[in-house]
C-alpha cells in the first residue's frame, strides 16, 4: 500500500510539470555493423598535478594537499583515521588510468641521492616559470605513491622534465640541450625498484604558438623523443612491460605538431597528447549557459578533426591522446565545474573525441582545482567522478555511427557494450523546456522500441506517466525482453547541486565510505525511450544485433 501511495503522490506531483514541456519524438539510427573508431580499453584517464597549496586562482585556492608531493601526506594521514575512500574511488574502476603531469613538471627534479644542490617541495617565489621555484621528487615519496598505485591496480603515465639543462633565448623561447642524466637515473631506480609505468610523457605544454609558459623549437623536441627512446630501450632492454612514449602534452598547434612527429620519426612517439580547455577562464560568469550551449560545444570538433589528419598523415604509428582536459582553465569554475551541470560537458567531450579515434581521455583533476573528480580536501566524488565510473562500466571500445532527426540539443553517442553483447546510447538532453520521446534503429531497420500506436496513438500526458511508472519496477514482467537505462539528474533539479541522482536515487557514499552500486532500472525492451529536459540516460540494448560488437 505505501508504495502505491508514494506513487500516487510522485504522480500528481509531476503532472502540472508534465503540462507545462514540449515534448518531441525523435529517431536515432545506429550503424552496428562497423565501427568508425576505437578507444583504448582504458579510455577514462584522470590526472594529479603538481601544483602546491598556494596556486590561487581568482581570490580562492582549491589545491589544498592534492599535489603529487603533497597528496602522499594527505593519504596516509586519512589511513591513519581508517578513511579509506581515496583507494576506494579508484579502485571501483578496477584499474584507472592515472597521468602525473602538469605545468610544474618541468621543473621537477627527481632526488635519488645525486643532486648537487638541495632541492625542495614548490615554494611561492618570483623567479621561475609560473612563479615557482624548482621542486623535488624525493624517493620515499615516489616508493608511496607506487604503493598506492599497486594497491589500486592504477595504470601510470608520468609526466617527464624536459627543460632540465636548457635556457631562456628569447621571450618564452626555450635553446639548448636537454641535460638527460636525472631523467635516466629516476628511470633506473623506477625499475630497479620494480614498479610498473605504462607510459613516460615528455614535457607539457611546450608545444610552439600554443605553449604556456615556456616554448621548445619542434625539431629539437622530435630530436630529444629519439633520445628518450634510445634511454628507454636501453634501460628497459626487451621487457614484455617496456613502457609506451606520450608527447608533447601541449595545445595542438598543427604545424609543429606536424614537425615534431616528421624529426622523431617512426614508432618513436606511441601517444600524441593534446590538451583542451575550451569553455574558457574559470572566472567567467557565462560558464554555465557555455556548458549548455550545443554549437559551443561543438566548435573543439575542428581540433579533433584536425589532430587526426595530422596522425594519419605524419605519425599513422601513433595515437591521438587528449592527455589534459579540465572544461574551464585556471583550476576550472568555482560551484560550476564540481557541479552537475558539468556531466554535460564531460560526457559530451568523451562521446565527441571518441568518435575522432582518441585512445584516451584523461580528466582535469582526479582530486585537485575546482574540476577535480572528487573533492580535494574530503575526498567525496564530484558529480563528474559517476558520469566517469558510468562510462567506465558501460561504453564499450568499439564507436559506434549515430544519426538522428532531432535537435542538436539532444546529444547522441554509442558504444558497443563493454564485455557483453550488444550497444549502449549516451543521451545529454542540453535542453531546458523539451522533453524527448525516443525511437532507436539499427542499420538492418531493426525497431527496438515501440512500433506504432503506443508512440504515436497516445497523448504526451499518458506517455510521461508511464515513463514515471517505468521508474518505480525495475524489472519488466517475465518473458520480455528489457534494456538498461540509468538516468542522471541533478538533486532537487539544481543545475549546479554537488549531489548526482541515479533513476531518482541520489548517489551517496555508504557507511563504510564505500561507492555506492549504480544500478540501473529495467525496462520493456517495446516501451518509448523518454529523457526528460537538462538530463543525462545510459541506455543499455543487450539484444541489439551488431555485428560490429561481437565479444
Amino acid at each position: 500500500m505505501g508504495i502505491f501511495l508514494s506513487l500516487f503522490i510522485y504522480l500528481i506531483s509531476y503532472l502540472p510539470v508534465i503540462l507545462a514541456r514540449d515534448v518531441t519524438r525523435v529517431t536515432i539510427f545506429v550503424d552496428a555493423t562497423k565501427t568508425v573508431a576505437t578507444n583504448d580499453e582504458h579510455f577514462i584517464c584522470a590526472t594529479v598535478d603538481w601544483w602546491p597549496h598556494d596556486k590561487c586562482n581568482y581570490n580562492h585556492c582549491p589545491w589544498g594537499n592534492s599535489s603529487v608531493i603533497n597528496l602522499l601526506h594527505a593519504i596516509w594521514y586519512f589511513q591513519d583515521l581508517s578513511h579509506p575512500l581515496l583507494a576506494n574511488a579508484i579502485q571501483a574502476f578496477q584499474s584507472l588510468r592515472i597521468r602525473i603531469g602538469g605545468s610544474l613538471q618541468d621543473q621537477v627534479l627527481y632526488d635519488v641521492g645525486d643532486l648537487k644542490a638541495p632541492c625542495h617541495p614548490f615554494r611561492k617565489m618570483k623567479d621561475g616559470l609560473f612563479g615557482f621555484s624548482k621542486g623535488c621528487l624525493h624517493m620515499q615519496r615516489w616508493d608511496e605513491l607506487n604503493q598506492l598505485f599497486n594497491r589500486t591496480r592504477a595504470i601510470v603515465s608520468f609526466g617527464l622534465n624536459a627543460l632540465h639543462g636548457r635556457h631562456n633565448i628569447r621571450h618564452n623561447a626555450w635553446g639548448g640541450a636537454w641535460d638527460s642524466n636525472n631523467a635516466r637515473d629516476f628511470l633506473k631506480y623506477t625499475i630497479s625498484m620494480g614498479y610498473q609505468i605504462d607510459s613516460w610523457e615528455y614535457g607539457n605544454e611546450l608545444s610552439g604558438r600554443t605553449s604556456i609558459g615556456a616554448s621548445v623549437d619542434a625539431e629539437l623536441y622530435g630530436k630529444d623523443l629519439i633520445n628518450l627512446k634510445n634511454i628507454i630501450n636501453e634501460l628497459y632492454k626487451n621487457s614484455s612491460s617496456k613502457p609506451t612514449i606520450l608527447a608533447p602534452g601541449g595545445f595542438f598547434d598543427q604545424e609543429w605538431y606536424a614537425k615534431f612527429l616528421q624529426v622523431s620519426g617512426s614508432n618513436v612517439v606511441n601517444g600524441v597528447t593534446h590538451h583542451i580547455y575550451n569553455l574558457g577562464p574559470g572566472v567567467d560568469p557565462n560558464l554555465v549557459s557555455k556548458i549548455l550551449n550545443p554549437q559551443r560545444l561543438s566548435r573543439v570538433s575542428e581540433t579533433f578533426g584536425n589532430l587526426k589528419q595530422t596522425i594519419e598523415k605524419h605519425g599513422p604509428w601513433a595515437s591521438a591522446w587528449v592527455g589534459e582536459s579540465g572544461g574551464a582553465y585556471n583550476s576550472g569554475g568555482r560551484h560550476v565545474s564540481n557541479t552537475f551541470v558539468n556531466s554535460f560537458w564531460y560526457l559530451d567531450q568523451l562521446g565527441m573525441s571518441s568518435k575522432y579515434n582518441t585512445k584516451v581521455y584523461c580528466r582535469q583533476t582526479l582530486v585537485g582545482g575546482n574540476y577535480g573528480l572528487l573533492n580535494a580536501t574530503t575526498f567525496i566524488p564530484n558529480p563528474d567522478y559517476y558520469s566517469a565510473l558510468l562510462w567506465h562500466r558501460l561504453m564499450g571500445k568499439g564507436v559506434l555511427s549515430v544519426a538522428t532527426d532531432g535537435s542538436s540539443s539532444l546529444r547522441s553517442y554509442a558504444h558497443c557494450s563493454k564485455e557483453r553483447e550488444g550497444i549502449t546510447l549516451l543521451l545529454i538532453n542540453l535542453s531546458n523546456q523539451t522533453d524527448y520521446v525516443i525511437s532507436v534503429h539499427n542499420s538492418m531497420n531493426m525497431k527496438l522500441t515501440v512500433k506504432g500506436k503506443d508512440i504515436n496513438g497516445e497523448s504526451s500526458l499518458s506517455r510521461d506517466i508511464k515513463r514515471a511508472v517505468s521508474w518505480v519496477g525495475s524489472t519488466a514482467s517475465d518473458g520480455h525482453l528489457t534494456r538498461e537505462e540509468y538516468h542522471l539528474t541533478p538533486k532537487d533539479g539544481y543545475l549546479q547541486s554537488q549531489t548526482m541522482v541515479l533513476n531518482g536515487i541520489p548517489l551517496q557514499l555508504a557507511e563504510d565510505e564505500g561507492i555506492p552500486k549504480l544500478d540501473p532500472v529495467r525496462v520493456d525492451v517495446n516501451s518509448p525511450i523518454y529523457i526528460t529536459h537538462l538530463s543525462i540516460a545510459f541506455i543499455v540494448f543487450p539484444n541489439f544485433s551488431a555485428r560490429a560488437c561481437v565479444v
